[in-house]
C-alpha cells in the first residue's frame, strides 16, 4: 500500500501493518484512520493471510486522536449531519479491524492512549512491553470513550476494571493489563513485534480456515451486544463536543494546565 503513514507487508501466511508518523506523538489524525480503514479492508477477503499484526512506533503505539489536526476544526463547524459522518471514522477504522478474519496482534510499545486503546482491544490479542502504558483519558478531556471501545474493554476486563480504565483514566502499566486479561503477553521494551510474531506464527500453522471459523464464532459470544450497548457512543460524542465541557478539557490539555470542568 504506497503512502506516507501506514505501510503493509507479508510474509508466509502473516502480515505487519506499521503505522507511522514520524513525529512524536504518533497521533491519530484523519488521514492516518483512513489509511489504517485501507489497510484493515485490505484482509477481509485474503484467504492466504492467516495473522495480522498492528504495529506503531518502535517507542510508542500513538498517543491517541490528533486534537490539533486541522480535520478536527473542520468537524467541529459542520452541523451535525456532516458531524456525524466525519465522526465515523474512528469507529470504521476499529470495525475494520474486528472484522478481519485473520488473527490480529496489536503490538504495544510505549504510549497506547485514548484511540489508540480502542483500536488496541479492536484487536484479538494484545503484547505489550514491560514499560508500555495504556491510558484512556477522554473523561479527562471532557468527552466519553467512543469508537465502540466501551463494549470490547468491558468483554476483555470486565465492567469495574473498564470503569476504572475508561471513567476514572487510571493509567495501567503491562503488568496490571496482564493481570487483568487486556493484555496477553508483557516482553521485554523493544520486543513487543517480536513476541507478537510468536503469535502470529502460531496462528499461519494452523488450518487458517477452522482457526478463522474459531476466531468469529469468539467474537460473536464475547460481543453479541456490543452493537446494543456501543451504538450510541458516536452521537454522545457528538453532544459532548458542544458541551462548554469538553471546550475546557481540550482547551487545558493543548494548553499544559489543570481543566476547570463545570458540568455544562
Amino acid at each position: 500500500m504506497p503512502n506516507d503513514v501506514v505501510s503493509i507487508e507479508i510474509d508466509d501466511r502473516v502480515a505487519i501493518v506499521r503505522f507511522d508518523r514520524g513525529d512524536k506523538a504518533n497521533a491519530l489524525s484523519a488521514d492516518a484512520m483512513r489509511q489504517l480503514t485501507d489497510a484493515a479492508r485490505s484482509f477481509h477477503a485474503c484467504p492466504d493471510v492467516s495473522a495480522v499484526i498492528l504495529t506503531g512506533q518502535a517507542r510508542k503505539f500513538t498517543l491517541g486522536a490528533d486534537l490539533k489536526d486541522p480535520a478536527r476544526t473542520e468537524q467541529r463547524a459542520q452541523k451535525l449531519s456532516g458531524r456525524r459522518l466525519s465522526l465515523r471514522a474512528g469507529p470504521d477504522m476499529c470495525e475494520a479491524f474486528e472484522k478481519i478474519d485473520a488473527l490480529t496482534i496489536a503490538a504495544i510499545e510505549g504510549w497506547c492512549v485514548g484511540g489508540g486503546a480502542a483500536l488496541a482491544v479492536a484487536c484479538d490479542l494484545r503484547v505489550m512491553a514491560k514499560s508500555a502504558t495504556v491510558y484512556v483519558p477522554e473523561v479527562a478531556r471532557g468527552m466519553n470513550m467512543s469508537w465502540g471501545a466501551i463494549p470490547r474493554m468491558t468483554a476483555l476486563v470486565g465492567p469495574a476494571r473498564a470503569k476504572r480504565l475508561a471513567a476514572l483514566c487510571e493509567k495501567v502499566d503491562a503488568a496490571t493489563a496482564l493481570a487483568w486479561g487486556l493484555a496477553d503477553a508483557v516482553c521485554e521494551d523493544g520486543r513487543a513485534l517480536e513476541r507478537a510474531m510468536e503469535f502470529a506464527r502460531a496462528a499461519a500453522a494452523l488450518p487458517p480456515t477452522a482457526l478463522k471459523m474459531v476466531k468469529r464464532d469468539v467474537n460473536v459470544a464475547a460481543l453479541a451486544l456490543s452493537q446494543a450497548t456501543g451504538h450510541r457512543d458516536l452521537e454522545a460524542f457528538a453532544l459532548m463536543e458542544r458541551s462548554d465541557d469538553f471546550a475546557e478539557g481540550v482547551s487545558a490539555f493543548l494548553e499544559g494546565r489543570k481543566p476547570r470542568f463545570s458540568g455544562d
